[in-house]
C-alpha cells in the first residue's frame, strides 16, 4: 500500500447534495433520521466569501443545511441563479450528490498538486473560520471533491 497519495488526506468529512428545495429535502432527511430539521442559512456575500468561479469573481450564493452524521457531515445545497458549480450541477445533472469533501492543510499546495494530475479548480471561496475549493475530479473519481481548510 502506498504511504502517500496525490491528496494529503484520507479523511472524508462531508457529502454534499445539491437540491431544488432545501426545506423539503431537509424535512425528508430529518424524518428519515428521526432528528430535528436543521435551520438553513445563506452562504456569505462576495465581499466576505471572495467566491471565484473558474477564476472569475462570482456573487453566487446558496442556502446550506447540515446534518452531523458522526464522522461525516451531510450538506444540502440550494443554489441561487448566479453562476456557480452548484448552479451548473443543478442545471446540467439535476439534484444529487455534488461532492465529497476532505479536510486538508496547505490549500494552495493541494490545488497545485491536483491540477498537475489533470484535476482542475472550479470554484473557491472563504467561510467563517476557513476556506474551500471545488476540484473537477469527475473524469477520474466520478464526483467532484471539495477541499476544506479550517484556520
Amino acid at each position: 500500500m502506498k504511504d502517500k497519495g496525490i491528496l494529503n488526506s484520507r479523511v472524508i468529512v462531508q457529502i454534499g447534495i445539491v437540491v431544488r428545495d432545501i426545506e423539503a429535502v431537509s424535512q425528508a432527511y430529518a424524518d428519515l433520521l428521526g432528528v430535528e430539521k436543521p435551520q438553513w442559512f445563506w452562504t456569505d456575500e462576495y465581499e466576505k466569501a471572495h467566491t471565484e468561479f473558474y477564476g472569475q469573481p462570482s456573487h453566487a450564493r446558496a442556502k446550506l443545511a447540515f446534518f452531523d452524521m458522526g464522522n461525516v457531515q451531510l450538506e444540502l445545497i440550494e443554489p441561487d441563479e448566479k453562476p456557480s458549480t452548484w448552479r451548473d450541477f443543478l442545471d446540467n445533472c439535476g439534484e444529487g450528490v455534488h461532492h465529497i469533501a476532505f479536510m486538508i492543510k496547505e490549500m494552495d499546495d493541494e490545488i497545485k498538486k491536483l491540477e498537475r494530475h489533470g484535476m482542475r479548480l472550479i470554484q473557491r471561496g472563504d467561510y467563517e473560520g476557513g476556506r474551500y475549493a471545488y476540484i473537477d475530479t469527475r473524469e477520474q473519481l466520478k464526483v467532484l471533491i471539495e477541499l476544506l481548510e479550517n484556520f
